[in-house]
């Protein structure tokens, strides 16, 4: 049994120093327990594909990652550095064969291991099957992949989470004045002590372990110190009909420590508070479902009276996922020539929607008159609102294949009547007929990103001229926003046309997070903030996944983070922020920790 786990190891380095295929040979070998090491569940399923590619995978070629509906996807560093999925899945990161660490979306592949990957039926089974710690056997003959949860798997995911939590510590002791960490320290002592119990107990270790995991988490809540002036903030849609609902609200953002919020004010086409601009054009002038009063009015007076800075979330040329035909007053229904299309459908007579974007609708950047509409819609908040920001999400056209597929260009958008005949008096040429890689397919790139960059420019002045920072939801790949959404985002940032970025990280792994974030930092200029999106939440992470995150973002000394978002901000995320991180830890006249309010 030595040799053959000696045999194993020496298999999988060799892997990891290669790069051929991992399972172009079946080098896994089964899963053989450890002396004393026992099994408490086992569970298999079916591999719906190996390092997929379009051509291989056709249930998954339009999505990214290629990871198809309900599939189970491995990913192996044959198929490149990061799996490249959506948050609408799981996935489980492999170094040899134990799970290390769990994420959500986009994970980084390690050089000597492989990712799980899982949507719909396959992701029930992963959240149900594996956990850190886990080992897994890949069965190639098969097309199977095989869970164990053994004793060993409780202990190894409780050491790890203590050496995590204890690293934390020591950065703050280290980086810290006057850190506070008497708590902590007490925490990781007794969760060492379990640690001891579950060794010397194999038949317990199950029940001990879980203990020691349980106090690591404590200590890990109480780790990261309060930072006074960092912006913490929260996305809210504002479902919330009177005064009273509104009040609740912010009396438990206030409580949570939060002192931004990010209140989606135009978005699906639709306002919230009665607008004349949409009146003027004779779109639908209120969202029906806050007819009667004005919320955005509310939250502003209310937020501030309370010392919270209110953030317009402004959905920017996204115009929602209803047919335009299902009510005349649409902005599309009202200027169906305002629509944005594909090179696939650019002469088609119905107006397209975006199918990897939930069917929704966009409008065309290029049109002079869309900006004009937006433009005046902002500079009507700015006037008789006066908020504090102005946050632009859907700054961007809609989303396009990645350059690597074949049918890249005919997925890219901004085919329209206005933009291709502006382009061919400019260039001479019709862009249906530019391909990529050459020359006039760089100027067609570099055309429309232009066009959404004018809008920022022009927002981010009109904003500044009446005192209101302006930020931007941006998608933190570079190359990959400028190819798939032209998003042109390190041009606003060095010309100075924005304030901040608030990038979403669409994952619950603080790793692929603090890559994310590095790309950001590496292409911005130092006078852009930078504020953390964090889609922790929402993906329904742990209350670690969501510490070790805001950890990243301290250590790489963002500006703030924002959560996303407040309907999924469950009591237990407020209990765990409102440890330490969101209030500060004060000390009382004997030196011992208690918490404070903000």
């Amino acid at each position: 049994m030595l040799k053959k786990k000696i045999l194993q190891f020496f298999i999988l380095i060799l892997c990891g120093l290669t790069c051929t295929k991992v399972f172009a040979q079946d080098v896994f070998l089964p899963y053989i327990p450890q002396e004393n090491e026992i099994i408490f569940n086992q569970s298999a399923y079916n591999i719906s594909v190996i390092d997929p590619q379009a051509s291989t995978n056709i249930s998954g070629a339009n999505y990214p990652g290629l990871r198809g509906a309900n599939q189970l996807v491995v990913y192996t560093p044959s198929f490149g550095y990061r799996t490249n999925t959506n948050e609408f899945g799981t996935e489980a990161i492999v170094t040899g064969d134990i799970v290390t660490s769990l994420s959500g979306a986009d994970s980084l592949i390690p050089p000597n291991g492989f990712v799980i990957s899982g949507h719909g039926r396959a992701k029930k089974w992963i959240n149900e099957n594996i956990m850190v710690g886990s080992k897994i056997y890949i069965d190639t003959e098969n097309n199977t992949i095989t869970s164990y949860i053994t004793s060993d798997t409780f202990l190894f995911g409780a050491r790890e989470r203590i050496k995590e939590v204890q690293d934390m510590l020591n950065y703050y002791r280290q980086t810290t004045p006057g850190y506070n960490y008497r708590r902590t320290e007490q925490h990781l002592m007794r969760a060492n002590d379990f640690i001891e119990k579950a060794e010397r107990d194999s038949e317990n270790t199950q029940k001990y372990a879980t203990k020691a995991i349980e106090l690591a988490d404590n200590a890990m809540a109480s780790v990261i110190p309060f930072k006074q002036y960092e912006l913490k903030g929260v996305w809210i849609r504002p479902t919330y009909h009177n005064i009273e609902e509104i009040q609740s609200v912010l009396d438990r953002i206030a409580e949570s420590g939060i002192n931004n919020i990010f209140i989606e004010t135009y978005y699906h086409g639709q306002t919230i508070f009665p607008s004349k601009t949409m009146e003027k054009y004779g779109f639908i002038t209120q969202n029906p479902e806050y007819a009667g009063f004005d919320p955005l009015r509310i939250w502003i007076t209310e937020a501030h009276k309370r010392g919270i800075k209110v953030h317009i979330w402004f959905e920017t040329f996204y115009v929602g996922n209803k047919p335009p035909e299902t009510n005349p007053n649409y902005i599309l229904a009202k200027k169906p020539e305002w629509s944005n299309y594909q090179k696939k459908n650019a002469d088609s007579e119905t107006i397209p929607y975006s199918v990897s974007e939930h069917n929704g609708y966009f409008i065309d950047p290029a049109n002079p008159e869309v900006q004009e509409f937006l433009y005046e819609l902002v500079s009507e908040i700015c006037l008789r609102y006066k908020p504090d920001g102005i946050n632009l999400d859907y700054i961007r056209y809609p989303q396009s294949l990645a350059p690597n597929y074949s049918n890249y260009d005919l997925s890219n958008w901004g085919y329209t009547k206005y933009a291709r005949e502006e382009f061919q008096k400019i260039y001479n040429s019709d862009p249906i007929d530019a391909v990529p890689g050459e020359v006039m397919w760089y100027y067609w790139k570099m055309y429309r990103a232009g066009k959404v960059t004018d809008f920022v420019k022009k927002v981010g002045q009109l904003a500044r001229s009446h005192g209101i920072t302006i930020t931007a939801v941006i998608f933190p790949n570079l190359q990959m926003a400028y190819d798939t959404k032209l998003q042109d985002w390190k041009n606003w940032s060095y010309n100075n046309y924005i304030d901040g970025f608030t990038p979403l990280f669409l994952t619950c792994d603080d790793k692929t997070a603090m890559n994310l974030m590095s790309n950001v930092l590496r292409n911005k200029s130092p006078n852009t903030k930078l504020y953390a999106g964090l889609f922790v939440t929402f993906m329904k992470g742990s209350d670690a996944d969501l510490i070790k995150q805001i950890h990243a973002a301290r250590k790489y000394s963002l500006n703030g983070l924002i959560i996303f978002d407040y309907a999924h901000l469950s009591d237990n995320y407020v209990s765990v922020l409102t440890e330490s991180v969101f209030r500060p830890i004060l000390r009382d006249v004997s030196g011992r920790g208690r918490r404070g309010r903000r």
